[in-house]
């Protein structure tokens, strides 16, 4: 293949996939065996055995699923506003979604990431990159919120994101596309690419009690796109291994002229010799502004800080953090064994899948095995590095896999197949369609020291003849198979959110047993909670309203307000006085432009309002919480501006209509 013309090998390659995605398989209505209905059947009132966080490309959240059933659990809402839950909408939730550019509504959330301990899934968080506009999320799962994201300055996509080391010292994130450091002038001929251009690397730092994250240091590395990563482990650990595309550093037509050499690169990153570099001062304090935002379960309340410097260390000077391996061309997936001996790549145009070892790569550096350099990084020779290859697995391999078996799985996306591998001999052992088109995949705990290896869930970009049709755009796709035995067995196929691309899984005893029920009202800090109702109340600053309220089943109180005025700004903070599981109270006014409150037991949340006209204003409860669900409601009048009608408020009693007082 390597004699052919790129453009011959794009043709090849979509003539290949178009031709897959056009062919029914003969099997495709019988590839589910009679047994497979059993294995992945919960019965009602059981749980599943995994949670299953997968990632919403489209809709900028995580959604959780239930293995084996494949139940839609819940919907995060991590990077994009949520109207169900009210996030992005309440104001103690918008600080969120602030960025250096301001409030970003959406973002397109590529690759979950769950938190470990001795390189072993620990359940405590899971975390999430926003691809357009670059940041790193951190989700509570004892909450199953997002609690905290922090922007990457120097950087342009975030594709490349966010792995984690084996403890979770740090979240590391590279850039997608290579651009002109943040503190350079940007305004540049985009075919100055080469001399302006530079790819960047952060190391966030995650507290090892609380999770808080902070830049610790981001690399500036060569100018090239880095796709997917992993941190080594075991004998690995203390190394981050990267796929890199684009060495040929094209600015244009990517398809084309980013393909023309026969090799990309593995980039292997000592990032304990960074420490060390770092601690001796050898970094560059460099200029920046981004955002860092952080969600109190205190005050149920988000700041956002805007920070502005980071230290920089140059890896083109610093020449023994950064190794170059070369790797086929293309390469998208970058995975390490169990074990951290071997280290995956996969070439997207390749019709190989080579495995390269972490033994051989130290020799290699230590002997400088190198074929010269990249742009100042030392480039190990192929063979040097390399432990294997397995040879025509299949078309297209994207994303590997392990079960702590010795084996490994490993994705075609042009051959829509998953193919299983034996890591040491190398030689393929079954393989099984995908339908179809499937980009990653997921064993649970596939990308730790101990996979739990009793499914493989592969999640396809095309559904054609799956499901039943919904207009040009059909349902996303995963497919669930038990990989329990020698041979994988397809037993479940099940929709997903909009677009599946990563996931990862968790035995559901080390997550649900931390879950917080509810939120306890007697700690509540929020500075507008209201702890009962005799501490409800209505408050005027200047043109600003503060309604102190609270919901509990089946009334608001107050329920009756009179008084507000055109060009007033009402400020609804609703307390839930519930203190028992799974009894939320929603809050939603007539004419409110931003969305409802969804508001959990203890939680105090705000809805601002700006009136538009003079009138009668219903509000309701818009989450079902009892038998007398239709009557939680009330009204709020509205009078012209510079009128004399006084701010009263009330709960279960009509007000004189000549009050001039605000009573209760």
């Amino acid at each position: 293949m390597k004699n052919f013309k790129p453009i011959a090998v794009a043709c090849i390659v979509c003539g290949l996939l178009f031709g897959l995605q056009a062919c029914k398989p003969k099997n495709a209505g019988s590839a589910v065996n009679s047994d497979a209905a059993s294995k992945a059947y919960v019965a009602p009132g059981k749980y599943d055995e995994f949670y299953n966080f997968v990632s919403g490309g489209f809709s900028g959240q995580m959604s959780v699923y239930g293995l084996p059933s494949g139940r839609l659990l819940r919907v995060i809402p991590v990077f994009s506003v949520d109207p169900e839950k009210g996030y992005g909408y309440s104001e103690e939730t918008k600080p969120m979604l602030n960025t250096s550019h301001g409030i970003v509504p959406w973002d397109d959330l590529h690759h979950p990431e769950l938190s470990q301990t001795n390189g072993e899934v620990d359940g405590r968080w899971v975390f999430g990159n926003a691809n357009n506009t670059p940041r790193v999320a951190r989700i509570d799962l004892a909450t199953f919120r997002t609690a905290e994201i922090i922007e990457l300055p120097n950087s342009g996509g975030n594709h490349s994101s966010p792995f984690i080391t084996e403890n979770t010292e740090y979240v590391v994130a590279g850039t997608r596309f290579s651009v002109p450091a943040d503190d350079n002038n940007g305004d540049v001929p985009i075919n100055t690419y080469k001399k302006n251009f530079q790819g960047s690397i952060s190391f966030i730092s995650v507290g090892k009690e609380d999770g808080k994250m902070d830049i610790a240091f981001q690399l500036r590395c060569p100018g090239v796109n880095f796709d997917l990563s992993h941190a080594g482990k075991g004998k690995s650990n203390g190394w981050f291994f990267f796929s890199c595309y684009n060495t040929e550093q094209a600015n244009t037509l990517l398809e084309v002229n980013a393909s023309q050499k026969d090799k990309d690169f593995i980039m292997a990153v000592n990032w304990k010799k960074a420490e060390e570099y770092l601690k001796a001062g050898k970094g560059r304090k460099q200029s920046v502004k981004y955002a860092h935002n952080v969600y109190n379960e205190k005050t149920h309340t988000a700041t956002s800080e805007i920070k502005t410097e980071v230290t920089v260390l140059d890896a083109r000077e610093l020449k023994d953090i950064c190794y170059f391996i070369p790797c086929p061309k293309s390469p998208h997936g970058c995975d390490v064994d169990p074990t951290g001996e071997y280290i995956v790549g996969s070439g997207k145009l390749a019709a190989l899948i080579p495995v390269f070892s972490f033994d051989k790569m130290q020799k290699a550096i230590a002997d400088k095995a190198f074929a010269g350099d990249y742009d100042g990084i030392p480039v190990i020779k192929y063979e040097a590095a390399l432990y294997g290859e397995v040879k025509k697995p299949g078309l297209g391999p994207l994303h590997t896999e392990f079960d702590g078996k010795g084996n490994a799985y490993t994705s075609f996306f042009v051959s829509s197949e998953v193919v299983k591998w034996n890591i040491k001999d190398l030689k393929v052992v079954d393989r099984v369609p995908t339908f179809y088109s499937v980009g990653h995949l997921c064993v649970p705990g596939g990308d730790s020291k101990k996979p739990f290896g009793k499914y493989m869930i592969a999640y396809n970009k095309i559904t054609k003849d799956r499901y039943l049709p919904t207009g040009p755009e059909l349902a996303q796709s995963a497919q669930l198979y038990d990989i329990s035995g020698d041979k994988m067995q397809l037993i479940l196929d099940f929709p997903t959110i909009g677009e599946p691309h990563y996931a990862q899984a968790a035995p559901a005893d080390i997550i649900r047993n931390r879950s917080v029920k509810f939120y306890k009202i007697d700690e509540n800090a929020n500075p507008y909670v209201a702890k009962g109702e005799p501490a409800t109340k209505v408050v005027r600053e200047g043109n600003k309203v503060h309604v102190y309220m609270t919901s509990i089943r089946s009334h608001f109180s107050p329920d009756n307000i009179e008084g507000v005025k055109m060009g007033d700004e009402v400020y609804f903070h609703v307390t839930n006085l519930e203190q028992d599981w799974d009894v939320p109270h929603g809050f939603a006014i007539k004419g409110a432009i931003n969305a409802e409150l969804l508001i959990m037991p203890g939680e105090t949340q705000t809805l601002k309002w700006v009136p538009d006209r003079v009138g009668m204003f219903p509000m309701y409860c818009t989450d079902f919480c009892s038998a007398l669900h239709q009557e939680m409601q009330g009204y709020v009048r509205v009078s012209p501006a510079g009128s004399n009608v006084p701010l009263m408020f009330s709960t279960g009693k009509n007000l004189p209509a000549a009050d001039s007082a605000a009573k209760k």
